[in-house]
């Protein structure tokens, strides 16, 4: 149940707080006031689209903020939820605060309890709790494709119909793999011989990893081979045979280390001078002959030199098709031969999968015909109900009805339709049935369909006839109507009061309404009016006692003496008709 509303410079509401009483209240007011804008921010609290348009003008932020208390039938549900989040007070488990924030920049935030908690998660946990009627709701009941919807509530039949739409789900995927795999079969030979190609082509090529590193330098060497053998010949030459007459350096170093090894003989300080001449002399000598083993070795191959320029060139080509690296070129190679072993068992997946496929039709058919069943026979009730509350709306002969249909399909579920025909018949995820709600407003009028029938004010008496009944069926502690009463006169506007009254026994129920004989009913009225203080615009709300009601509802009667009496008058008529005396 909602305790407290807090709105802070939201749309052209600057701050309000509002504390929310048990029971039934109405709020009131002329249009443009604020009272639709207050569901509004309702709306925002229970996972409702945030727009910057709802930041009031010359403001950074608007911020929505409720109390709540869980009832202990829905602390199952809900403790659950707050517990895999963090989100659980011990001390108050029984309590929750939540909040929107809206920036003007377009970010906004939710928290619960305190802390940021996503949009979707936000939902899931205030769905329980709060719902509201808005006059979209008309819109909505002449629409076929919610009225499923609504049976659903009715028979209590949510949780089935998401298993079955799990098994649909499932069923779907399986079907999308199986036309995956059974392509037309010339587009799969063309893919088939394509894959073979690259494998074949990238086999051909026996490539190594570091093949192309070691061609590379291969090549280097065999296009510079007239340089590199006068390189080694000059080396060579200074080293071991000398230039212009002059001694090879070879000669120098052997004269050097004899002189350096005569001076350590004689000082011994020198030993170590000694050994490094003598390495010295080793090394150049190791040196000269590696020059000359690489001299004799070098050769000019122009044929190799074409086989490497041609291997590079492959490469090349290669990497260009398949990757930037010899590795890349390999893994493309491993995912076409993978292709090509799917394709190979193609043929028995799609066995295997159509075997899936028949599993699933079954199960979602025997799902569907227990979903229907449930709903065949809560339908019957739910007709009954609404009959029974149209005839209280002055809608005395009226008959609804809750059509149910299937319709044969050749890929649909196999199963036994409500008149013992075999069969297999279409479905989505909400289950094999078609429903749709059939009115006869008239005595000796057949059954048609709603919503090509129903006047206006019909409909908003149809609408406030399935509310009612949907109000006691289902277990939500608050109840939210934005004038539901359009279309319905005075005449009827008591029984409206007097049904939201007896839909509040057990609930918090508020309701925006124009009509003073509904008012009159509300344990509580909260007036909001729009005042104009230097230029800005700003809501007001006010709890009106007695007397202010009596004003109030004498103004939207038409103001004057006979309007008070009239508002006095309704007030009384109210209370003769509430099961017990205000307040509760």
């Amino acid at each position: 149940m909602l305790l407290e509303l807090t709105i802070r410079d939201f749309a052209i509401i600057e701050e309000l707080r509002l504390s929310v009483a048990p029971g039934f209240t109405v709020m009131t007011g002329e249009t443009g006031a604020g009272k639709s804008i207050i569901i509004d921010a309702v709306g925002l609290l229970l996972g409702g689209r945030a727009q910057t348009e709802f930041v009031r003008h010359g403001s950074d932020r608007a911020m929505v903020e409720g109390i709540f208390t869980i009832d202990p039938s829905l602390q199952s549900r809900i403790t659950p939820l707050l517990e895999s989040q963090g989100l659980a007070d011990g001390d108050e488990a029984d309590m929750l605060i939540v909040q929107r924030e809206i920036n003007a920049n377009g970010r906004n935030l939710c928290r619960v309890n305190g802390r940021t908690v996503p949009l979707a998660m936000l939902r899931d946990l205030m769905a329980p709790l709060v719902d509201i009627h808005g006059q979209s709701d008309h819109l909505s009941l002449m629409n076929p494709r919610h009225h499923i919807d609504l049976l659903d509530r009715f028979a209590n039949t949510m949780v089935e119909r998401g298993t079955f739409a799990e098994r649909v789900a499932a069923l779907r995927a399986i079907r999308a793999e199986m036309q995956r795999l059974a392509s037309s079969e010339r587009e799969l030979a063309l893919r088939q011989d394509r894959l073979q190609y690259i494998v074949d082509e990238i086999s051909a090529a026996e490539l190594t990893v570091d093949e192309e590193e070691t061609l590379a330098n291969e090549r280097r060497v065999l296009a510079n081979s007239e340089k590199l053998s006068e390189l080694a010949e000059s080396a060579y030459g200074l080293l071991s045979e000398g230039v212009d007459d002059a001694p090879p350096l070879l000669v120098h170093a052997q004269a050097v280390a004899r002189a350096v090894s005569s001076l350590a003989k004689l000082d011994e300080t020198l030993n170590d001078a000694d050994e490094v001449a003598g390495q010295a002399v080793a090394l150049l000598d190791d040196l000269a002959r590696t020059l000359d083993r690489y001299r004799d070795n070098i050769e000019y191959n122009p044929q190799r030199l074409e086989q490497i320029e041609q291997r590079l060139t492959l490469l090349f080509n290669l990497k260009r098709k398949y990757g930037d690296s010899v590795i890349e070129i390999l893994a493309e190679r491993e995912r076409a031969q993978q292709a090509l072993e799917e394709i190979a068992n193609a043929e028995a997946r799609l066995r295997a999968l159509s075997v899936e496929e028949n599993l699933l039709l079954d199960e979602i058919g025997r799902l569907g015909h227990a979903l229907s069943h449930a709903r065949r026979t809560a339908a019957a009730r739910m007709a009954q109900q609404v009959e029974n509350e149209l005839e209280s709306l002055r809608m005395e002969r009226a008959r609804f009805a809750v059509d149910i249909q299937w319709q044969p399909a050749a890929t649909g579920a196999p199963a036994t339709d409500p008149a013992g025909e075999t069969g297999r018949f279409a479905f989505d995820g909400t289950g094999l049935d078609q429903v749709e709600f059939l009115l006869a407003p008239n005595p000796g009028e057949g059954l048609k369909p709603l919503a090509r029938i129903a006047s206006g004010g019909e409909a908003s008496r149809i609408m406030l006839a399935i509310k009612t009944v949907l109000g006691h069926a289902d277990d939500t502690p608050t109840l939210i109507f934005d004038e539901i009463d359009t279309g319905v006169g005075g005449r009827v506007g008591h029984i409206v009061g007097e049904k939201l009254y007896g839909l509040a026994a057990h609930r918090q129920v508020l309701c925006i309404t124009h009509l003073p004989q509904l008012a009159a009913f509300g344990d509580s009225h909260l007036q909001i009016r729009k005042l104009v203080h230097a230029d800005r615009t700003t809501t007001h709300l006010r709890e009106l006692d007695e007397v202010a009601r009596i004003e109030e509802l004498a103004l939207m009667i038409g103001g004057g003496d006979a309007a008070t009496r009239a508002a006095q008058a309704l007030r009384d008529n109210a209370h003769s008709r509430q099961p017990a005396a205000l307040p509760r």
